[in-house]
């Protein structure tokens, strides 16, 4: 009997997993094609992103389901529990850094109006790669129960964090040297703020693998590089 639930638990926990991979990888895209959308500024591309997100939405549902499915049919305890529990906060995660590419899509078809900043588009499309990358290395660690690996993703969002600090300070000296850059401006920082945040949830959620496998969370602060109130206030 033993035997028989430990069976059933794997093949339900084979299936959770699938659906986080099938959402991670949707969510990549979403990153990448956002970004290109944005640099093109294709509407219609970026039209594409802001659809797609409907089915990562639903993937969470379906997640978050068969979660709860298996707790309840399941009885898991331990090590078992904790990775249905850590796998609710990976989708919630992926969910929301979904939605964050779906708001950089949407600002594409206003800044399409604009003259373009020179130079940040490319570095916003840097820093999202980056952030993709970052997040197909978390998605590899959860697999594969790597606990290093997790913390190198960790370590690697101070690097987001200091591309974010550049561009923003790239965008103050746009705003002050032409007052007609403001506005276009503004709409790219919303932008960097978001794929910073980006950067913040998938560092997240390396940490909640890191929780996964050793069942503590990482002892020592991660190191964070947005410097920018700091710049306000100078």
């Amino acid at each position: 009997m033993n035997e028989h639930i430990s069976s059933a638990y794997d093949r339900d926990l084979e299936k959770i997993q699938a659906l986080i991979m099938k959402m991670g990888g949707l969510v990549e895209h979403a990153i990448l094609e956002g970004a290109k959308a944005l640099e093109a500024r294709d509407i219609e591309a970026a039209e594409v992103v802001r659809k797609a997100d409907k089915i990562i939405d639903a993937l969470e549902e379906e997640i978050n389901e068969e979660a709860a499915r298996t707790i309840a049919l399941r009885a898991p305890v331990s090590k078992d529990l904790r990775t249905l529990l850590s796998v609710l906060k990976l989708a919630s995660s992926l969910e929301r850094v979904g939605d964050y590419a779906k708001n950089m899509a949407k600002r594409t078809s206003v800044l399409a109006e604009m003259k373009p900043i020179n130079g940040t588009d490319a570095a916003l499309r840097r820093m999202g790669k980056e952030v993709q990358a970052m997040l197909r290395d978390v998605l590899d660690a959860y697999v594969r129960s790597d606990v290093d690996l997790a913390e190198n993703v960790r370590q690697r969002d101070l690097e987001v964090d200091q591309m974010y600090n550049a561009l923003f300070r790239e965008f103050l000296t746009f705003m002050m040297e032409d007052p007609r850059n403001i506005t276009a401006c503004m709409h790219m920082h919303f932008i960097a703020k978001n794929v910073e945040r980006m950067g913040d949830l998938v560092t997240n959620m390396a940490e909640q693998v890191i929780y996964m496998v050793t069942g503590e969370m990482p002892d020592e602060d991660r190191p964070k590089g947005d410097k920018t109130s700091s710049m306000l206030t100078e």
